[in-house]
């Protein structure tokens, strides 16, 4: 079974730093493309972060410059570096795998974690 397991989610404050993981398990990690999603209440879930299966990034602008992603194929895991972060930054952060482009198969082909929460308040 495929599974993605989010951890590293809390409580901070205004300006503080944040590291989210996803261990991702029962899939060939190193031919997905692995963004991180977020969904605060009230608002739909929207792309924060994206890393492609050779590593090139995408950010939301609204974390720009505040978060970086990164991956680690040989422990199968991606994570999320928040930093300056903002009470706007509250929300549940998902984790995302989808099928590489390149990879000959059904498209599109994606999984998705269970979310872990972060909220950012003094």
């Amino acid at each position: 079974q495929v599974q993605l397991v989010e951890s590293g989610g809390g409580l901070v404050q205004p300006g503080g730093s944040l590291r989210l993981s996803c261990a991702a398990s029962g899939l060939i990690f190193s031919i997905y493309d692995m963004g991180w999603y977020r969904q605060a209440p009230g608002k739909q879930r929207e792309l924060v972060a994206f890393i492609t299966s050779t590593g090139s990034t995408n950010y939301a602008d609204s974390v720009k410059g505040r978060f970086t992603t990164s991956r680690d194929n040989a422990k199968n895991t991606v994570y999320l570096q928040m930093n300056s972060l903002k009470p706007e930054d509250t929300a549940v952060y998902y984790c995302n795998a989808e099928l590489s482009s390149w990879v000959p198969g059904i498209h599109p082909k994606d999984y998705w974690g269970q979310g872990t929460q972060v909220t950012v308040s003094s």
